[in-house]
């Protein structure tokens, strides 16, 4: 593995444990038995070193979304597998990363928040419209507005006065979100098939 890579999967696996602004790169490079110097080599500074990190965060996060869409059998099943495939990966996440990076690293919090918008945005009405073409959606949404809102409510996990990290749970928070929001988006037909998909869920 090359030395770059080792540098961002453990400063990858530091921040998600501690949050950003906690792990220092003499920490990394401890670490890693490496020298600070060997870092620079990679990295101009830690703003570089926190961009590389949180976009490769974004696009692992983005083939994830693209993965579940293409193995759904419908856009609720699409739903739910989500649920599932994001449960792990929240579960390792300390959530004052986001908070973390929108105060001391502002120019990639608003990269970051670009793609999401720009990217996530475009997934979710594409659910949308599979699923009232699927007819287990209602057929009256605003696409657009229901998108926007679904995006908003990401952020709303992250934010540490609504859901501080020592009474909540990230998995949980997106688990309950998540599912509130499917509901709000089925018509009958698609409510007898999210029972359908608790019950297999719950066997597992």
């Amino acid at each position: 593995m090359e030395t770059q890579e080792r540098i961002l999967l453990k400063a990858r696996e530091l921040f998600r444990l501690y949050g950003i602004r906690a792990v220092t790169l003499d920490e990394i490079a401890s670490t890693l038995g490496i020298s600070k110097k060997t870092i620079y080599q990679s990295f101009e500074d830690k703003d570089a070193l926190v961009d590389a990190v949180m976009m490769g965060e974004f696009d692992c996060n983005y083939q994830d979304c693209m993965d579940c869409a293409a193995a759904a059998k419908n856009a609720v099943d699409e739903i739910f597998i989500l649920m599932e495939n994001m449960d792990e990966d929240f579960r390792s996440l300390n959530p004052i990363v986001i908070f973390d990076m929108k105060k001391f690293h502002y120019k990639t919090f608003e990269k970051f928040q670009n793609h999401l918008h720009q990217n996530l945005m475009q997934m979710v009405a594409t659910n949308l419209k599979r699923g009232i073409a699927e007819g287990y959606y209602r057929d009256d949404l605003d696409i657009e507005i229901v998108s926007r809102f679904r995006m908003a409510s990401t952020w709303l996990l992250f934010d540490q006065e609504t859901f501080p990290a020592h009474r909540f749970e990230l998995s949980k928070i997106f688990k309950e979100i998540l599912e509130l929001f499917l509901h709000g988006l089925v018509n009958p037909k698609g409510y007898k098939l999210i029972e359908k998909y608790k019950e297999q869920h719950t066997k597992k």
